[in-house]
């Protein structure tokens, strides 16, 4: 039953662990997939106590820690990742993120980058990515803000027109007597 029940998540929910992944890796897809194994394999082990709970968003935070996890303890890898696998075409595999977007993405700060992912790609609430990573809702408020607006200057995006600010000064025209 443990098996069929966990067998039934995977199928149904890798796909997405994968772009989440994707996403966190700025692109690496071989990366995203060693983060969603070992991933996978933590939520097995897990498996019998969080069945009962939100599955899924449990699944995100082990997800998101196992990536966190990679990049704090590189040491404790058995294999040694490589930003260019040689037998692979140039640009394969890369998901459906845009390459000027992956290199922004890497130019902000690991846990700003999954605050930003978390928010803008996986769509979660400020609490669900605060509960996640495991921080204030002001923390994920203000990373999010900023990693935004860093991505914007990387991109050369114009940053945007607040709705509640008062619309640009013109010159009045001179008034004839």
């Amino acid at each position: 039953m443990r098996d069929e029940e966990f067998e039934s998540f995977v199928r149904r929910s890798r796909r997405p662990m994968v772009r989440t992944a994707t996403a966190l890796t700025v692109g690496d897809p071989h990366l995203a997939e060693d983060v969603v194994q070992r991933a996978l394999v933590k939520l097995y082990l897990a498996w019998p106590r969080v069945r009962t709970m939100n599955v899924d968003a449990y699944a995100r935070r082990v997800l998101v820690t196992t990536f966190v996890d990679e990049r704090r303890r590189p040491f404790f890898r058995r294999e040694s990742v490589v930003r260019d696998v040689p037998d692979r075409p140039d640009g394969a595999a890369r998901g459906d993120f845009d390459p000027e977007l992956v290199a922004a993405l890497r130019t902000l700060p690991r846990g700003m980058r999954s605050i930003v992912i978390l928010r803008y790609v996986e769509n979660l609430t400020v609490e669900e990515t605060a509960e996640l990573v495991g921080c204030s809702t002001g923390n994920v408020k203000s990373q999010a803000a900023r990693g935004l607006a860093k991505l914007r200057s990387e991109l050369g995006l114009p940053e945007p027109r607040r709705a509640d600010a008062a619309p640009p000064a013109t010159n009045p025209s001179p008034t004839t007597p």
